[in-house]
């Protein structure tokens, strides 16, 4: 049995392309446009990792929706990922417990991501 993703993002040209690449990687894909539609698709099911956009319905959604996750389940692995570096100049990260202990994610990667990039981030986390 293949390892379920989680994908929140409100580009869906973005959401279709990640898709496509993790389901050629061998996961199965579960999508969410936004902060209630990832808790619908939570309340159903329980993904193994949770790939999350920063900016969903509300500027900060998508670290309110990490939060949610980890209070929810902590032990169910959350990637944010993000272009508010491109576009603001701030810079987050997760390689700290300090840094971790607010942003509630395991991973922080900026917008544009690789693929690689981001198929490492999943290994890790996966332990795979």
């Amino acid at each position: 049995m293949s390892d379920r993703i989680l994908v929140v993002d409100d580009d869906m040209d973005l959401q279709l392309q990640m898709r496509l690449q993790l389901e050629a990687a061998g996961y199965e894909v579960l999508l969410a446009e936004g902060y209630s539609s990832a808790l619908v698709v939570l309340g159903k099911t329980k993904p193994d990792l949770a790939i999350v956009d920063m900016m969903l319905e509300e500027t900060d959604g998508g670290i309110k929706l990490a939060y949610q996750i980890k209070k929810a389940t902590p032990d169910l692995p959350v990637i944010i990922v993000s272009a508010v570096t491109s576009r603001s100049g701030l810079e987050f990260d997760t390689a700290t417990a300090a840094e971790r202990s607010w942003i509630k994610a395991d991973a922080f990667l900026a917008k544009p991501v690789r693929f690689e990039q981001l198929q490492r981030e999943i290994e890790r986390l996966l332990n795979n």
